[in-house]
């Protein structure tokens, strides 16, 4: 059949099994044309297109439920469940978002992003059925990596004894975004290995029924195996054994690169190139340097090692330095705390999407501890990651409100080195380094100096009126000032430096000022403009805040959304 006559799964039930495999021959088509002109998650998506066929055909979705996992490899289930156009038109490639939507369609449940969540999600909806006196089946679809989480772990732990309908589906890629990391995963190797035979089993541990598919990308395997686990009476698991990357050659041997990719050649794989520089590539190569210096130094991350600048050549050259504890970031910091406390360096590089994963152990095992560890955070600001679920513009608020962290924002590639090669230098508290986003700038001056001590940095003299640009807007600062001395006027522009403190020296100042405006690359409620209004709220100087909007922007455009805030040089400049 024609797959743009797919509006629902209803649609497939009655098909042939060769119609149905010529179905997932089409959409795999249809998914490596939109994938090689947009860019998004290849591998995820193409390895589960047919057990999403499959879970499409033996369920009755939207009455029974479907939970995805980080819900990246959720394409397929869009395109069987109404958003076919999204797929097969490139008019319409924007119109769906890259993960589970409830405002697209009622058979998206949840808004994910983050991973290790479907099991828990979907015990809530079973404990609910199951109040309620009904009678569907509920699915959770996990990746293995995603098993990793620690709130996986507490999922199926909890579903478990429900004794109930609860299908878990675990798809076994053997990768998570990179190689997996952890004990776990010799269980399941053992298991493929035995064709599910072995044990000791973890998922019959924790009080699972087990199913094993060795093929998980075989239909016919996939569609058996969910017949017989629909409408079971407990909790049970099944384990597809799956190709990430499945029908696109280069996806399938570079199983890591193309977990997510931007636009590609469906051929080759090759990407434009690009030859800019990168801040994530500075800071790879600064922990690079300092490894080599000092044995002690550390960097942890939590999954992501291509996000932070380490792929498969970088690990290799850090060697036993650098670590990945797989998704599990409240293991990362916990960690790091306690590797600082056994007087090593340790650095935790994550994205800023993820560190609020481990916001208690933010505060409570290293904060409070005063274990000098440093974080760095990337994808930070409006130019960061623009999915809901993935906005990188809340860190701010978050971490610099807790007590003892002391969170810097560097405004340059010179002052960015300068605060990473300070905070592993000390001892006294634990640190946030902020990267910034966009083109890496560069900017004379002297960087070498005690962050603990110093205060905000006055780049440029001036009267009346002063602009505190931090991190990345220090840019955006300088250029309103410019249009405000075309204007006449003569502003005082700043570098905070600092997020979580306020250099009450500089501010006081300001009091005879006419105006002070204060530009952050990060949600304005909790940040830093806020505090330096409340300081100066007892002066006549006027202080306009502005940063960015505390809500869940979603597949945004930056320009557009600074825009939206004022936070253009233009609309600066009208301020005075």
């Amino acid at each position: 059949m024609d797959i743009n006559a797919i509006h629902s799964p209803a649609d497939i039930k009655g098909l042939a099994i060769d119609e149905l495999k010529q179905v997932c021959a089409d959409m795999r088509k249809a998914l490596i044309a939109k994938l090689a002109a947009r860019g998004g998650h290849v591998g995820p998506n193409l390895g589960f297109l047919e057990a999403t066929v499959a879970l499409h055909l033996v369920f009755d979705a939207p009455q029974d439920k479907i939970v995805f996992d980080v819900s990246h490899q959720s394409y397929v289930h869009k395109m069987l469940t109404g958003r076919m156009q999204a797929f097969t038109d490139p008019a319409h490639y924007a119109d769906v978002s890259g993960y589970t939507n409830p405002d697209e369609s009622d058979y998206d449940l949840f808004s994910v992003g983050h991973t290790s969540t479907s099991v828990s999600l979907a015990s809530g909806l079973a404990k609910a059925r199951d109040l309620k006196g009904e009678h569907h089946d509920v699915v959770a679809v996990i990746g293995d990596g995603s098993l990793s989480g620690g709130e996986a772990f507490e999922g199926l732990d909890m579903a478990s004894t429900f004794g109930s309908n609860f299908i878990v589906v675990v798809n076994d890629n053997q990768m998570s975004i990179a190689p997996n990391h952890g004990a776990l995963y010799d269980n399941l190797t053992l298991l493929r290995e035995s064709d599910g035979k072995a044990e000791p089993n973890y998922f019959k541990s924790l009080g699972y029924d087990y199913l094993y598919v060795a093929d998980g990308n075989d239909l016919e395997s996939l569609i058996a195996a969910f017949r017989k686990v629909k409408g079971s009476s407990g909790p049970v698991v099944v384990h597809l054994n799956t190709e990430k990357g499945m029908g696109l050659p280069v996806a399938e041997i570079h199983k890591e690169a193309f977990h997510y990719h931007g636009p590609f050649d469906a051929a080759t794989g090759e990407s434009p190139a690009d030859d800019s520089a990168d801040y994530i590539d500075l800071f790879a190569d600064y922990m690079l340097r300092a490894m080599k210096r000092d044995s002690n130094v550390a960097l942890i991350t939590a999954g992501v090692p291509g996000a932070i600048g380490f792929g498969p050549a970088r690990r290799d050259e850090a060697g036993r330095q650098f670590i990945d504890v797989g998704i599990a970031e409240e293991q990362a910091v916990a960690m790091a705390s306690g590797m600082a406390k056994g007087g090593c360096i340790p650095v935790v590089g994550e994205p800023a999407t993820f560190i609020q994963r481990a916001y208690d152990q933010l505060s409570q095992d290293v904060a409070i501890n005063r274990q000098p560890v440093t974080f760095v955070t990337l994808y930070a600001g409006v130019r960061g990651m623009t999915d809901c679920t993935h906005l990188g513009f809340f860190d701010v608020p978050m971490i610099s409100n807790i007590p003892g962290i002391l969170f810097l924002a560097p405004t340059c590639a010179e002052e960015y080195e300068a605060m990473l090669e300070w905070s592993m230098g000390q001892r006294e508290m634990p640190v946030v380094v902020r990267t910034p986003c966009g083109p890496v700038v560069n900017r004379e001056g002297d960087f070498d100096v005690d962050y603990s001590r110093c205060g905000y940095e006055v780049v440029s003299e001036g009267e009346r009126v002063a602009i505190i640009g931090a991190g990345a807007f220090l840019e955006l600062a300088r250029q309103s000032a410019a249009k405000m001395i075309e204007k006449g006027l003569n502003p005082m522009v700043i570098n905070p430096r600092f997020m979580s403190r306020l250099d009450t020296a500089t501010l006081d100042k300001l009091r005879d000022f006419d105006t002070v405006i204060t530009l952050e690359d990060n949600s304005v409620d909790g940040g830093l403009g806020q505090k330096i209004a409340a300081y100066l709220g007892d002066s006549p100087v006027k202080v306009h805040v502005l940063g960015l909007p505390k809500e869940f922007a979603d597949r945004y455009r930056p320009a557009e959304l600074l825009a939206s805030c004022g936070l253009t040089a233009e609309a600066i400049c009208s301020l005075v």
